[in-house]
């Protein structure tokens, strides 16, 4: 089976934005949040940052207001980043907004899963390799490539010196990796020991009848097609 979801590299400019802390409510604000689709969030990425009150103009002053940070696919950012509540809408607003791949020294838990869960790449690194990439992104236009494949990172400015430009290896969760590398989620890793999960059915209507109430016959496999 293709996936379409499958991470192996993301390449693009960087865009620097060191704060800590930032929070799903900054990402994407709950007032934002007015429709059930999971589009549309892309335009209310930092809708408190990136628009000024009341007239809701852009603030040219904000990074992803500013050439060439506006066709960002990567985000530099700071400590504990995606912190707060668990709204997965703030993994949506950076991908619809164009971010493929986040590297921060830390991330909130529940923002890091929802990433992994929907292809989005999270990257820690040291606060110093961190702070030093957002310098340069800072000066100048930044292109990183990022190979989860290789776990490495690679720069590529014209306002780089040689010795700047080494290569970036980082640390990744291999289960997390073989995700997004595949594009297969957790179900379908689980669903790879299919027999091993009917066999321990079958044994446990015999050993506790009491707790399959329906006839096996009735049962439905899960992927099964339905009349």
């Amino acid at each position: 089976m293709e996936h379409s979801n499958r991470i192996e590299h993301i390449s693009g400019v960087a865009a620097p934005l060191m704060r800590d802390h930032i929070d799903t409510d900054v990402i994407i604000p709950s007032r934002e949040i007015t429709s059930p689709s999971r589009e549309g969030f892309g335009p209310k990425l930092f809708a408190p940052w990136r628009y000024r009150h009341p007239d809701g103009a852009e603030d040219p002053d904000f990074i992803l207001n500013r050439e060439p940070w506006r066709q960002a696919r990567i985000l530099i950012t700071g400590r504990n980043f995606g912190c707060g509540s668990s709204r997965e809408m703030a993994v949506w607003a950076l991908l619809q907004f164009g971010i493929g791949c986040v590297i921060a020294p830390s991330f909130g838990a529940i923002f890091r899963n929802n990433c992994i869960r929907n292809s989005l790449l999270p990257i820690e690194l040291p606060i110093e390799q961190v702070e030093e990439l957002a310098r340069q992104a800072q000066a100048g236009e930044l292109r990183l490539h990022v190979d989860l494949q290789v776990q490495r990172i690679v720069r590529e400015s014209q306002h780089l010196e040689a010795t700047e430009q080494s290569p970036i290896p980082f640390e990744f969760d291999p289960d997390d990796r073989e995700m997004l590398l595949t594009g297969r989620d957790a179900i379908d890793r689980a669903w790879d020991h299919r027999a091993a999960i009917e066999a321990f059915e079958r044994q446990d209507r015999l050993n506790r009848p009491w707790a399959w109430p329906e006839s096996p016959a009735a049962s439905v496999t899960p992927g099964a097609a339905s009349g």
